[in-house]
C-alpha cells in the first residue's frame, strides 16, 4: 500500500537549516517519535492494507505522533493541532 511520504527532515528548502537541526536531541518528540516506531501497530487493529482507490491515506504512525503530541501539551482540539502543524517546528518534525 502507497501512504502519503513527507519530505525529508534533512532536506533544506524553506529553513536556513534543516528541520532535524533545529530540533534538540533531548526534544520530546524524539521520544515520541522512537515510541510510536517500536509499536506493532498492525496488532492493535490499526489498518495498514488497503485498495488503491482515490488518493493515498496517511500511516496511522504517522497520525498518532501529533496526537501524542498534543495530548502532552494540552491541546485538544483537533483545529487548535492543525494550527500548531503550520506553525510549529517540533509538530512539523514529527
Amino acid at each position: 500500500m502507497k501512504f502519503i511520504k513527507g519530505n525529508d527532515r534533512a532536506q533544506t528548502h524553506l529553513f536556513p537549516i534543516s528541520i532535524d537541526q533545529s530540533i534538540d536531541p533531548d526534544n520530546e518528540v524524539r521520544l515520541i517519535d522512537l515510541f510510536v516506531e517500536s509499536l506493532p501497530i498492525g496488532e492493535y487493529g490499526f489498518k495498514t492494507e488497503f485498495l488503491e482507490n482515490g488518493r493515498p491515506a496517511y500511516h496511522p504512525k504517522d497520525l498518532l505522533k501529533p496526537y501524542i503530541y498534543g495530548y502532552l501539551n494540552k491541546t485538544r482540539s483537533s483545529r487548535d493541532l492543525e494550527k500548531e502543524c503550520k506553525r510549529n517546528t517540533e509538530v512539523m518534525w514529527v
